[in-house]
């Protein structure tokens, strides 16, 4: 019985040990240094953003939607466009979406332009990206919605719904990963 409670203490030790590298293998963070210099840049966590583009592309930087988003943060091309005229970028094209750093530069100016809109409030700023600034600005005003997190269930867009959710719970996996 000695010997049974020891292989259960080893194996537990090395459990633990070894959970960082499988976690990290499950949550890998390629583009790590794209990642970082554009979260410096627009003031963001870095891990917010590997959260995003996990959940929007799982790191592939070819990556379409059917509804037409491009690339690692799933731009849509207006949206691109709009975004790379604030930028002061002139020659934009929806195939630029599938650079990896434009994509991510966009992508992470985006999500600041969106912190400054809703006052810094996470939960606010996904559902933005995903459901669309209009929309929720439309939820709050009518509301549809309270923009808390205990009231997820009140996103009229299921997707949206579960986009915040998605993207959080991947996000505290990263903190607790890259920390």
């Amino acid at each position: 019985m000695r010997k049974l409670w020891l292989l259960v203490a080893v194996l537990l030790v090395v459990a633990v040990l070894n959970a960082e590298r499988i976690g990290r293998h499950y949550y890998p963070l390629p583009y790590r240094e794209t990642i970082y210099h554009y979260s410096q840049v627009h003031r963001l966590d870095p891990l917010l953003i590997a959260a995003v583009i996990r959940t929007e592309s799982n790191f592939q930087a070819n990556a379409r939607s059917p509804k037409g988003a491009i690339g690692l943060m799933q731009i849509m091309p207006n949206t691109g466009r709009w975004i790379a005229e604030q930028l002061g970028e002139e020659d934009f094209e929806p195939g630029l979406l599938l650079d990896p750093e434009m994509n991510i530069e966009m992508g992470s100016w985006y999500l600041a332009s969106l912190y400054d809109q809703f006052e810094g409030d996470p939960i606010l700023v996904l559902a933005a990206y995903n459901g669309g600034r209009g929309n929720i600005t439309e939820w709050l005003d009518n509301a549809q919605w309270t923009g808390e997190a205990h009231t997820l269930d009140q996103i009229p867009f299921p997707e949206t719904r579960q986009y915040v959710r998605k993207v959080l719970a991947t996000y505290r996996i990263y903190h607790l990963l890259y920390r």
